[in-house]
């Protein structure tokens, strides 16, 4: 069995190559599994923020670990969050983006917690990360898309900002 998370994701010889593809629910799913490093997006005082994290998908939710701080303050408030992870596969060129948007808590029931411990969700930075955290999202969308040259994205103002600088 191929490893590969874009395996059958080529687009279709009828579709035109700059066609984005909006992916199902599963495949969603899927290519989260396939990954293990997001970007968690938060609200922190009157400001967006944003944080690397790595995860583990358990059950139709994701988990990851954390230390005491802005992270865990701001993600476990009120106020929903967002993560999002992606992938490239640089033979084909076709690249994916996933997005959940939900809300995060603490993970505190005895069981829970050492249901998630059987995760194997090791921090990559080195430092006590006592403390998990389960988004549980309301809305999952992603979509997968070929990428194209960067002479494709050529604009007129490209020559401008070439020509100043030369």
């Amino acid at each position: 069995m191929s490893t590969d998370p874009n395996e059958g994701a080529h687009p279709q010889k009828n579709q035109r190559p700059h066609e984005v593809e909006n992916l199902d629910h599963h495949e969603c799913w899927r290519l989260l599994r396939s990954v293990s490093v997001g970007r968690l997006a938060v609200w922190v005082d009157d400001h967006p923020d944003i944080f690397p994290i790595n995860y583990k998908v358990d059950h139709g939710s994701l988990v990851f670990r954390t230390a005491d701080g802005t992270k865990l303050q701001a993600a476990t408030g009120d106020t929903p969050v967002a993560v999002e992870a992606d992938g490239v596969d640089a033979d084909s060129g076709i690249a994916w983006s996933v997005v959940i948007k939900g809300q995060a808590a603490p993970v505190q029931n005895q069981q829970e917690v050492l249901d998630t411990v059987g995760l194997l969700l090791f921090p990559w930075q080195a430092g006590k990360k006592e403390h998990f955290v389960r988004i549980t999202p309301e809305t999952v969308t992603g979509r997968r898309f070929k990428v194209v040259p960067p002479l494709t994205w050529w604009t007129p103002l490209d020559d401008a900002t070439r020509s100043g600088l030369e």
